[in-house]
């Protein structure tokens, strides 16, 4: 027998969960795409991405995922033989400096390890000693290892090394989740897409720059389909997406919005903070009975609210996937980037994602999961989790 008939729970760090009404806002037929609705609703999106963003600066929006947002980006910044200063704290961050490198961007990159966060005081000495570099690349949160970095502090170390490079951040698994200020920090460059905290199927890339970025001479590298001038001083409609409007994405991402804009910006934000905190409770608990379970991020001020990753030690962190999915149909993260996948450490990991639309009696249920997958399992663990998880909820309700 299995008590996972009924609808799955989608735990993964992307893509989330999508609401009904998203849902529903796509099952329509293909609305007008020269004027009308679509076009006054885009504009709107538009207006809404940068209100969450806390930006007044420029949009792209373009039919890709966050790969390809990384390479609007780097195709609008660089050109080759550019220099790139890519700051790393997880897989997310040795991808970027990758899609640079393949381009023929000179990379250099400071590794702070799969636990750390960003050391400003790193950058800015890499900055004094090289002024040519163009552009600072980093992760406001990385999605496999869930470290969360200060954008702010990196932003204060540029200025420090009183260096011109613009500041670019991939906040794909952040956004909507975690406070994102791209004014108030002084980002030059962000990235995003639909599929993690705007709770909309995979398919938008988001590129948010400044007035500095936008005004800088033009790079070799960019192409019709990447040059992001056309996708925010348009003068029709489809020049914003180089062709057709992706319209049943465009649809399901307003409702999406307007769902953020119900709740409100710091509602959101405090809904993400609390349910995150309500995992960490429990692997606290866990962790008493056995030294294998542990957060990945011992610093709470740098864990993401987004997602969490966390170790049991192998064989368990597999094992425990597998029996969540077959017997209860919760469907966890597998632990990207911590170990090869040859390597037999790397079965000890696993992500619990905690992003979009989630709310209290998703995030225990997926606990309650766990516990019983470690039960089942025979897998040593704390006793209480389930009840100091209950007691954030509590306290924050």
């Amino acid at each position: 027998m299995s008590l996972a008939n009924g609808r799955h729970y989608l735990a993964i760090p992307g893509p989330s969960v999508m609401p009904d009404r998203v849902l529903a806002a796509m099952h329509r037929a293909a609305p007008n795409i020269y004027e009308g609705e679509l076009v006054e609703s885009v504009a709107t999106v538009r207006q809404d991405l940068k209100w969450l963003a806390g930006s007044s600066s420029n949009l792209a929006i373009y039919i890709t995922n966050g790969h390809g947002a990384w390479e609007a980006a780097n195709m609008n910044m660089f050109s080759r033989g550019d220099k790139a200063l890519v700051l790393v704290t997880g897989r997310f961050g040795v991808g970027w400096a990758a899609a640079a490198r393949q381009i023929g961007v000179e990379v250099e990159v400071l590794d702070f390890g799969l636990k750390s966060p960003i050391d400003p005081a790193r950058v800015e000495e890499a900055l004094r000693a090289d002024p040519s570099i163009r552009a600072v690349l980093m992760t406001h949160v990385d999605t496999a290892t869930s470290v969360r970095n200060d954008v702010r502090a990196v932003r204060g170390a540029i200025d420090a090394a009183g260096h011109d490079a613009l500041l670019a951040v991939d906040a794909v698994a952040s956004f909507g989740c975690d406070p994102f200020e791209f004014d108030g920090w002084g980002v030059d460059v962000m990235i995003s897409a639909s599929q993690k905290g705007l709770m909309t199927p995979p398919g938008l890339g988001l590129v948010w720059f400044s007035d500095k970025a936008k005004e800088a001479p033009r790079t070799d590298l960019v192409t019709p389909m990447w040059d992001w001038g056309p996708r925010t001083d348009f003068s029709f409609f489809y020049e914003q997406f180089a062709g057709t409007a992706p319209t049943h994405l465009l649809l399901g991402l307003r409702e999406a919005l307007t769902m953020i804009r119900e709740e409100g910006r710091e509602a959101v934000f405090d809904r993400h903070d609390a349910l995150a905190h309500t995992v960490w409770a429990a692997f606290d608990a866990w962790s008493l009975g056995n030294p294998n379970i542990g957060l990945n991020v011992a610093d709470p001020a740098f864990r993401a609210r987004a997602v969490t990753a966390a170790r049991f030690g192998a064989p368990h962190g597999t094992a425990i996937r597998a029996w969540t999915e077959k017997n209860a149909g919760v469907i966890l993260g597998i632990g990207l980037g911590m170990a090869e996948p040859t390597d037999p450490a790397y079965h000890g990991f696993l992500r619990v994602a905690h992003m979009g639309h989630v709310n209290a009696h998703m995030t225990l249920g997926v606990l309650a999961v766990m516990e019983a997958a470690m039960k089942a399992l025979d897998i040593p663990h704390g006793d209480g989790a389930l009840a100091a998880a209950a007691q954030v909820v509590a306290d924050r309700a």
